[in-house]
């Protein structure tokens, strides 16, 4: 959050009395420097596990009516009645890689947010070294081979059984590869969606690595960002606001 807090306050001043959604929030740690400032925050996850750890570590939090984490799909009419118009900001950080129907869920989000309100996304693009998400691989050279993740479906998952991964890992990383998604068509679907790219940043190494393999976060360098596709390749993670 060192990176998101900050990335999204040059577009959204962040204070008291806003509201923020994090879709796909896990154990919720994105949103503590959110309720920090006083932002009032809801986390909405389908795994009830990630969501009863949530409440566990921000029980103060959610005991102040300060958050509310919810197990909850987001299509469902009763969140929709709920929380229509009601959200400054929402955020989806490493998320919108595992989303299927995009096209379908990114302007599904709008009915969420009021006039002036804006999206976060981050995530990795597909064609970068571990687009696949293979560095969850148990196996120890299925976890560090790069690439490999772009071959067609069969043979991605030839070489996943090969390695020795357990079939829920391999159904895991599958899914992921049916719902991947590139910078190229993550623009299209937002200009589709009639949002507009408030501000975006390539980086070369992750900002979440610093805390993954202790690797300094570095931003992309900017003649690469203006080549498309090949940057997909070399850019390890990205960051939008959109509204």
């Amino acid at each position: 959050m060192n990176y998101v807090l900050p990335f999204i306050e040059k577009t959204k001043p962040i204070g008291n009395g806003l509201a923020v959604l994090e879709v796909g929030t896990a154990e919720g740690g994105v949103l503590l420097p959110f309720i920090q400032r006083g932002c009032y925050c809801v986390g909405v996850d389908l795994a009830p596990a990630r969501i009863e750890l949530a409440n566990e570590y921000l029980k103060n939090e959610v005991g102040a009516g300060k958050a509310v984490f919810l197990c909850q799909n987001i299509y469902e009419d009763s969140f929709l009645t709920r929380f229509r118009n009601f959200f400054d900001i929402i955020i989806l950080k490493d998320v919108i890689e595992h989303v299927p129907e995009q096209e379908k869920f990114i302007p599904y989000l709008k009915n969420f947010l009021k006039q002036d309100g804006q999206i976060f996304f981050g995530f990795p693009p597909w064609y970068m070294p571990f687009g696949g998400h293979q560095q969850l691989c148990q196996g120890n050279w299925v976890s560090k081979l790069p690439w490999y993740h772009i071959l067609p479906r069969p043979v991605y998952k030839g070489i996943l059984k090969m390695g020795g991964e357990a079939p829920n890992v391999i159904q895991d990383l599958l899914d992921i590869y049916d719902t991947r998604i590139t910078i190229e068509r993550f623009e299209r679907i937002i200009k589709k969606s009639g949002l507009k790219v408030l501000q975006h940043q390539d980086y070369l190494i992750n900002p979440i690595y610093k805390y993954k393999f202790g690797l300094k976060p570095r931003k992309q360098f900017p003649p690469l960002t203006w080549i498309p596709y090949f940057r997909d390749f070399v850019t390890t993670c990205v960051y939008y606001t959109v509204g």
